[in-house]
């Protein structure tokens, strides 16, 4: 006898239903009778409206409480379906080789963070490198190494799968700056130089401040001391960031009188050759190959190091 009995069709009014219910709890609201959406719902519902299921996800991360609309995308069935990057995160840390838990880590970074669209989904995201990265050195040791640049290959294809941020590039853009660099202020030392600073400032560029913030959030350690110091020191770099900043706005980079002593010690006359190997100077200083405001002899000196460079013929 043939069976004659359909599979029920895709019903993306249901995924999108389930996902209005998991922003309520975001939200802080009552949420009554949460219902599972199966794979095929999610999946069509991003067939029809990838925007509108982004608008709702935006609610979850951007909500009062979103570890528990986090959860409730857990319980919907939505984290499994559209991010199973995320969903591989649960229950990741525990087994023989112990470690913090990844899911409840992230969930607390993403309650954390201060509520930008940028940096609470790069907060999402951050770690989901780790579970493809783990490793156990000889000593028992975990290690996650290169987790920020795997993360960011995953967020990337993620978003090609789905489409969620691809029609905001700027967006896009800034998750996935922040996936990547996400680890650098928190390996910020007091001994770091006045041009490791400058450079680090510039390479985060107008990232900076989204990046600091994630730092702080990331800080999720229950000892009080460790805690303490992270946050003390990230305020630090930040600190150190803005009155470099107020010096550069205050100083040129290169002391005044350079240019008279190069052409001194070159035999040079006024020129567009001065003004361009002033230039490559400055270049040099804000790429930290070489500090600003130095003796005037110290920038002498490395143009004669480096004659071919600064274009100056061998005499």
């Amino acid at each position: 006898m043939t069976d004659t009995t359909q599979a029920e069709p895709p019903n993306p009014t249901r995924a999108m239903d389930a996902l209005e219910m998991a922003a309520l709890v975001a939200e802080g609201k009552t949420a009554s009778g949460l219902s599972r959406a199966t794979n095929e719902d999610y999946a069509a519902l991003a067939k029809l409206d990838a925007l509108g299921m982004r608008h709702k996800l935006d609610r979850v991360v951007m909500g009062e409480d979103p570890e528990g609309g986090l959860d409730a995308l857990l319980a919907l069935g939505a984290l499994d379906s559209l991010f199973p990057e995320v969903q591989a995160m649960v229950g990741f840390g525990d087994g023989e080789w112990r470690h913090k838990d990844v899911w409840k880590h992230t969930k607390q970074v993403v309650r954390q963070a201060v509520p930008r669209l940028e940096v609470r989904w790069a907060s999402l995201f951050h770690d989901i490198g780790k579970v493809k990265t783990r490793s156990i050195s000889p000593e028992g040791k975990v290690h996650f190494f290169g987790h920020a640049e795997v993360g960011t290959r995953m967020f990337d294809k993620l978003d090609r799968r789905l489409a969620l941020f691809s029609p905001e590039p700027a967006l896009k853009s800034a998750v996935s700056f922040l996936v990547l660099h996400h680890l650098r202020a928190n390996q910020y030392e007091p001994s770091w130089t006045d041009s490791a600073v400058r450079r680090f400032a510039r390479e985060l560029g107008l990232h900076l401040d989204d990046l600091l913030c994630l730092a702080r959030a990331d800080i999720t350690t229950k000892r009080p001391e460790k805690k303490k110091k992270g946050l003390s020191q990230i305020s630090e770099l930040a600190e150190r960031i803005r009155l470099l900043a107020e010096e550069d706005q205050k100083q040129p980079p290169l002391p005044t009188g350079v240019g008279d002593e190069i052409m001194r010690a070159f035999g040079l006359k006024p020129s567009r050759l001065v003004g361009d190997i002033k230039r490559t100077l400055e270049k040099a200083i804000e790429s930290g190959e070489i500090e600003g405001r130095l003796p005037n002899e110290a920038y002498v000196e490395l143009v004669r190091a480096n004659k071919a460079r600064f274009g100056i013929p061998e005499s």
